[in-house]
């Protein structure tokens, strides 16, 4: 099933001379329960691509679709809507909310959305996350990976058709950065979650279902996990 199609992507910024092609007819789309990941040199497109198929940006041109509706056919208001019902987010730099704990900062988008919370599902989530024992704890209180596998289960709660990551392991050391990954992963499989996450780590990348390079703004589709397609 066909949960997010890419078509003649592309975004510039300024005229003339000045002019930056930042995307480039980019075009993909990815299944349910996929993991991709983006790759690509500082300043390559990445994040440009990563903020309008979030509907965060608008494209000079093309389209997003996101379960057939195309995000660039909402008004700002009710794109807004459908974006916090149907996409999630992982930051780099987590974006918890302080003065609530690990349970809370989890339910917060369903709250956000006036949905009760389902006790059940939260408790499968920090279960799975392994934060049980700490869903009364701040997150000042919490280690970097702990904090960023809160952010992963605010970012699961809403079940959204697609979750997108942003260098989710960038402040992490080598050991969090591998316990997020594989939760990542561990969510795509056990809740068919589709993931579009950038990277700069290749070895991270690797462990995805297929790895998508962006050079000065154009991408292509390197396959599988082959760990020697990203030299």
């Amino acid at each position: 099933m066909e949960v997010l199609k890419v078509q003649n992507l592309s975004k510039i910024y300024g005229q003339g001379e000045g002019q930056v092609k930042a995307l480039q007819n980019v075009s993909f789309s990815m299944e349910k329960g996929e993991f991709a990941a983006v790759v690509g040199e500082s300043g390559s497109g990445k994040s440009t691509l990563l903020n309008l198929v979030g509907g965060l940006d608008t494209p000079t041109l093309g389209k997003v679709l996101l379960d057939g509706m195309d995000l660039f056919a909402l008004n700002e208001k009710e794109r807004t809507v459908f974006r916090r019902r149907n996409i999630g987010f992982i930051f780099q730099a987590f974006h918890l909310i302080e003065e609530l704990n690990v349970e809370q900062n989890i339910a917060f988008p369903l709250l956000l959305d006036h949905q009760r919370p389902d006790k059940g599902k939260i408790e499968e989530l920090l279960g799975m996350l392994g934060l049980s024992e700490r869903r009364k704890h701040l997150p000042s209180q919490l280690s970097g990976g702990q904090q960023q596998r809160v952010a992963i289960g605010r970012a699961l709660i809403m079940q959204p058709m697609l979750i997108l990551a942003d260098e989710p392991t960038g402040n992490l050391d080598s050991k969090s950065s591998r316990d997020v990954m594989d939760l990542l992963i561990r969510a795509a499989r056990h809740y068919r979650q589709t993931i579009l996450m950038i990277t700069h780590n290749d070895n991270l990348a690797s462990d995805a279902d297929r790895v998508l390079r962006v050079t000065d703004g154009c991408l292509k589709d390197m396959g599988g996990k082959a760990h020697e397609k990203l030299s």
